[in-house]
């Protein structure tokens, strides 16, 4: 199949791209000028030079396709770079879709995020607002809302790495934080991490399959580890030890509020709310689709002592 894929330089991209070209698909990759070394070098995957907020670039990267992926998600905002959640995660979303109807492919994939209906962040309800698009459209879709990601990074942002680089690596106590006053329940809302490559396995899985077509799939991990649990795994991993104070929601918030638009801070005030919500899964989407989830255990995250 030829499919035209916006997003996929990123840590996902680049896993998705792999499992297509391993399943004999040809691609056609947007790929913003300077990005072109982080696309993988395949005599299948081509590079479209562009940007999302480009009609015509879209429609170049989409010509002579029959199915698109929209992979683009962001963790934090840039506005003074045009990076917003509105134009990255909806807007774009919505242009990607309207030229795949206007060229007649069949076929659309778009990458969501588990969580995402309560609604109360812009980054949930621009998500939202794409999903929304999709299912209004002539295309057969398929939508995938995954838990937080992790595996080797391959030299990008990835959600492991991240949190190790930026708490277990610190001479600072990692933060459990905790919502109202009782400190007892600090760290215990839970998380469950799916490995890219389960991921990357559900995306190729999907355009093979017509039993697919107007479905959403959770895709969560086998293992449901409080966030507590999770720093003692990357410490571990890291060969480590760690000190973990209580962190009280309450504080932090206001901070967040104030610091989390510098990317040197930890997390945003949204972030924050994100992860004390939790992010389980209440439907197996890898078991609907046959894909037998990776653990998050030691073996999984070995990654992490050679960063």
């Amino acid at each position: 199949m030829k499919i035209g894929i916006v997003g996929g330089t990123g840590f996902v991209g680049n896993y998705i791209i792999d499992a297509l070209l391993q399943a004999g698909h040809e691609l056609r990759v947007l790929t913003r000028p300077g990005s072109e070394h982080k696309l993988n070098a395949d005599a299948n995957c081509t590079a479209v030079p562009g940007d999302v907020a480009n009609e015509q670039h879209l429609r170049d990267c989409l010509a002579g396709t029959e199915a698109a992926i929209y992979l683009i998600g962001i963790l934090r905002e840039s506005p003074q770079r045009g990076i917003t959640f509105d134009a990255m995660q909806r807007r774009g979303a919505e242009r990607t879709i309207a030229i795949a109807e206007e060229l007649g492919l069949s076929r659309f994939l778009l990458m969501s995020a588990n969580g995402i209906d309560a609604a109360e962040t812009p980054y949930q309800t621009t998500k939202l607002a794409a999903e929304e698009r999709l299912k209004a459209s002539t295309l057969q879709w398929t939508i995938f809302r995954p838990s937080v990601i992790f595996g080797p990074p391959r030299g990008r942002m990835e959600f492991c790495t991240q949190l190790k680089d930026e708490l277990i690596d610190s001479p600072l106590p990692a933060p459990l934080f905790f919502a109202g006053l009782s400190p007892l329940d600090a760290g215990a809302f839970r998380l469950a991490p799916v490995h890219v490559e389960d991921v990357a396995a559900a995306f190729a899985t999907a355009l093979t399959r017509e039993d697919t077509h107007g479905q959403t799939y959770t895709l969560c991990g086998p293992d449901s580890p409080s966030w507590k649990e999770i720093l003692k795994a990357l410490a571990s991993a890291s060969g480590k030890s760690k000190l973990m104070l209580p962190a009280p929601a309450l504080v932090l918030e206001p901070v967040a509020a104030m610091l989390g638009r510098f990317s040197w801070f930890p997390v945003t005030r949204d972030q924050l709310r994100m992860l004390l919500a939790g992010n389980t899964c209440s439907d197996d989407g890898l078991a609907r689709l046959g894909i037998a989830g990776r653990a998050f255990d030691q073996a999984n995250l070995a990654y992490l002592a050679n960063p």
